[in-house]
């Protein structure tokens, strides 16, 4: 039987969040993105960094496909999605594909 091609993108998502004074005003800023993201785009989504910092957050999201094409495309609305919360600042985004075998 052949192999299955399976394309893993991750993004991870450096954001501050100006506003928060509390770990408790953190996680109620960062839950509605990690949720709507898995809802909306079917990733798999967490808090990965600065669980302990109240205005800075690092978030993960996870996209496989049968196709790179369709993860991309998947990834980038991930993306946009966190951009359009104007309560947190994008500092940075990275993208990393996974090798599998």
């Amino acid at each position: 039987m052949p192999a299955v091609a399976a394309h893993v993108l991750a993004l991870t998502v450096d954001l501050r969040i100006a506003d928060a004074t509390s770990l408790k005003e953190k996680r109620s800023v960062i839950t509605p993105i990690l949720e709507g993201a898995r809802r909306r785009h079917q990733v798999a989504s967490a808090e990965t960094g600065r669980q302990d910092v109240h205005h800075r957050a690092e978030l993960g999201f996870v996209g496989v496909s049968g196709s790179a094409g369709h993860v991309t495309d998947v990834i980038d609305a991930v993306e946009r999605f966190v951009w359009s919360f104007p309560e947190v600042e994008v500092v940075a985004a990275e993208r990393h594909w996974l090798e599998v075998d």
